[in-house]
């Protein structure tokens, strides 16, 4: 536990920097360091994937509890950049 909160510190910060706007939010749910957390990290994963999984919750076709109401808040241009930085 001691080893994930010091990797979380360490990498956070790295990735706020250079966030487009509202992206640094989706680190509260998608940690960049672990990969057995219920929320999946999206570090790795394919970009244009991630932006057709957001556009997917924007216009209500995937299933949601809160990221479909987070999705509205972004342009496609907005979550394509966001998809871009997250998954890096």
């Amino acid at each position: 536990m001691r080893a994930f909160a010091l990797a979380l510190l360490m990498a956070a910060p790295a990735y706020a920097q250079e966030a487009p706007a509202g992206a640094s939010t989706c680190l509260g749910c998608h940690s960049p360091v672990r990969s057995d957390a219920a929320i999946p990290t999206l570090r790795g994963r394919d970009a244009a994937a991630v932006a057709a999984a957001m556009r997917e919750f924007r216009e209500g076709r995937r299933p949601a509890t809160v990221m479909d109401r987070l999705a509205r808040g972004f342009t496609e241009e907005e979550s394509q950049a966001i998809a871009a930085w997250i998954v890096r």
